[in-house]
């Protein structure tokens, strides 16, 4: 009713003070006393919006964990709001906001982690950016090419709590979870390999290199490695690791011989272990072990450093083609290897020689080593004794061609009979062969002596004397063509004249020939009379005193035979020959 009379009052066109009847028509005004606390529906509203958002303050307070800070090098593809820290591809916090360090040698990453994430935040955490990497170990991280960069970490087993953390530029290795061991390899270079080479047992892949390092004095690289379980069980006190890297090529008298772990080595290099002797694999060894590493699996193979015993050789020609670890070889079989070599010079002789250092295995020559131990007179019965002995029986080194075709050499010990007895110094310390100049040696001086003595040889001089030769020569033939060829020729005509009379003189129809067979004929006869003569006087040698007797008959001649002459007297006629 109170808005249709103020709606009245308003609409008087006059003005007019109101009507005294119009106002009594209001009704009387009930009096009460206002309330001192007055709430209105339109605050139910951001009453419940303030109770919410306690609710979600209260919610995320109880579902927020701890705040940490990691320093990186660089912020390469980590955003403030949006990069997510995870493990195990599980979202456990994100980061909040970053900012240069004080030095603004790198950034701060200040990262809030969820509440179930508290054991992140431990001493031994460790915290690295999760980027597409290609390298010698393999791919990694592909898969943030699409979602983005994240942050990776490996929570750790320590109980002390930490919020500020120093950032990997790299994955590590072997996270926390990882089963297996670790072990330390010691070489001289490192070669092909590098952090995530894998490790081999029996072709198997089985552990991968972690880590690497060159030691403080610069002489030797350390490796870290890891071996999974349980293959860490076969890494033995007696396990022997080699560069398994590469090819392993080998050409002898058994042929040719290609050896390879696998495609990854050739690429990427790999080392390879395995106990020796295989049949006493000893105790498996405690983890952070150091082993050495080999070059090659027959340096694995080789007795220890503890059964060699140190020999030194003196070489006075050239030793090119000998290098630090050739073989030494005893009546053909490989029984140690040259550990050094190095130039010196002999001021008695004048002359530079190579001492060669070469480390032998006694027990490489089997039971000929072993009874000479159970037999010999000699004490001690020491390695040392043993290659003392042999020298005195004339053992010496020669420097042999392992390949042509390469030029390597080896360096053989034999028996020499020709050279003279040596006894070596008993403090002699290390043990020196003596050493004599192998066959291809002796070829080559013999083929130098051969070239000086041609060289001596005046082939100038010589043919100087040839050319004078040949010119008085040619001077000859021309005097023989001229002078004495046409009387050889008339000599010629001469001869085959003489012999033409000579064959008309011996033909069948000349008069010589029919005087010769007459002749011939007369001769014949004679001889016929005087074998009947000879047969007469065989029968009658008495007439040869007395005379044919009256009543003899005469001897018959033979046919064709010469008439008997009438005797004169009683000695008989001998016809004249």
């Amino acid at each position: 009713m109170l808005p249709t009379l103020l709606r009245r009052l308003l609409t008087r066109p006059d003005m007019s003070p109101p009507d005294p009847n119009l106002l009594s028509d209001l009704p009387e005004p009930s009096l009460r006393p206002p309330r001192r606390w007055t709430v209105s529906v339109i605050w139910v509203v951001p009453l419940i919006a303030a109770i919410a958002a306690g609710v979600l303050g209260v919610r995320s307070y109880l579902s927020s964990g701890p705040s940490i800070v990691i320093d990186f090098k660089t912020a390469e593809g980590i955003e403030s709001g949006k990069t997510e820290v995870r493990y195990k591809e599980v979202p456990i916090g994100k980061v909040r906001r970053t900012e240069l360090t004080d030095d603004g040698q790198g950034v701060r990453v200040h990262v809030d982690l969820i509440r179930d994430a508290q054991i992140a935040a431990v001493d031994d955490s460790r915290f690295w950016v999760v980027r597409p990497r290609v390298g010698l170990g393999g791919v990694s991280g592909l898969g943030t090419l699409i979602s983005g960069a994240y942050i990776g970490v490996d929570v750790g087993h320590s109980k002390q709590e930490r919020t500020e953390f120093r950032g990997l530029e790299k994955p590590p290795g072997v996270t926390n979870d990882q089963q297996g061991r670790r072990f330390v390899l010691t070489t001289n270079d490192l070669g092909s390999l590098d952090a995530g080479s894998p490790v081999y047992y029996r072709r198997i892949a089985v552990g991968h290199i972690v880590d690497r390092a060159l030691d403080a004095d610069g002489k030797r690289v350390t490796l870290q490695m890891f071996i999974d379980a349980p293959y860490d069980r076969f890494v033995t006190t007696n396990a022997r690791f080699w560069n398994a890297s590469g090819l392993d090529v080998q050409v002898d008298a058994s042929g040719f011989r290609l050896n390879t772990q696998s495609l990854a080595t050739v690429i990427a290099g790999g080392i390879a272990f395995q106990p020796f002797p295989e049949d006493q694999p000893g105790d498996p060894a405690p983890e952070n072990t150091q082993f050495t590493l080999f070059d090659d699996r027959t340096a694995a193979q080789a007795p220890s450093e503890a059964e060699s015993v140190r020999l030194r050789l003196r070489f006075y020609q050239s030793t090119r083609g000998l290098t630090v670890g050739s073989p030494v070889v005893f009546q053909g079989i490989e029984i140690g290897r040259v550990k050094s070599l190095e130039l010196d010079f002999d001021r008695e002789r004048r002359d530079f020689w190579t001492d060669v250092a070469i480390d032998v295995y006694p027990r490489s020559m089997g039971r000929a080593f072993d009874s000479w131990q159970r037999h010999s007179k000699r004490e001690p019965k020491t390695a040392d004794t043993f290659f003392r002995m042999l020298v005195e029986r004339n053992l010496r080194a020669q420097l042999r061609t392992a390949n042509l075709i390469t030029g390597q050499l080896f360096i053989a010990l034999d028996f020499d009979p020709k050279s003279a007895r040596v006894v070596p110094p008993a403090d002699q310390s290390p043990l020196e062969i003596p050493t004599s100049r192998g066959e291809f040696d002796q070829i080559q001086e013999q083929i130098s002596n051969i070239v000086t003595k041609l060289d001596a040889i005046p082939f100038d001089q010589i043919g100087n004397n040839l050319n004078s030769t040949l010119t008085s020569a040619d001077a000859l033939l021309k005097r023989l063509d001229g002078q004495v060829l046409p009387e050889v020729q008339k000599a010629v005509q001469d001869a085959q004249r003489t012999l033409g009379a000579a064959s008309d003189a011996l033909s069948d129809d000349s008069r010589l020939q029919s005087d010769v067979r007459d002749t011939m004929d007369e001769v014949g006869r004679a001889a016929r009379s005087l074998r009947t003569l000879a047969d007469y006087l065989q029968r009658h040698p008495e007439s040869l005193l007395r005379g044919r007797k009256d009543g003899d008959p005469d001897p018959a001649p033979p046919a064709g035979a010469i008439p008997a002459l009438p005797a004169t007297s009683t000695v008989p006629v001998v016809p004249e020959s």
